[in-house]
């Protein structure tokens, strides 16, 4: 891997979490309590990740709140695209 890279292994790792927990469904709203559980992450990695593949388009924050900030995500087209190649 490259330093600096737009896609790193963490993003990499979490997409592969949300891609396999939307089952192919863009419209499937995935938990973020649910990734954190999964996550080998702190709640501010968590927060940057999102914030980071919302910016590719990679996901959509679907609802605000709880304890990690975002309630819930959902993997986008792009998204998916991205995780059948990983």
């Amino acid at each position: 891997m490259i330093i600096g890279s737009e896609f790193s292994r963490k993003y990499e790792m979490f997409l592969k979490q949300v891609g396999a927990l939307s089952d192919g469904d863009i419209s499937r709203h995935i938990p973020v309590e649910k990734l954190d559980e999964l996550a080998s992450l702190d709640q501010t990695e968590i927060k940057n990740v999102i914030d980071h593949l919302d910016e590719l388009n990679f996901i959509n924050i679907e609802t605000i709140g709880g304890p990690l900030l975002y309630g819930h995500i959902s993997i986008t087209e792009k998204g998916l695209k991205k995780y059948y190649k990983l």
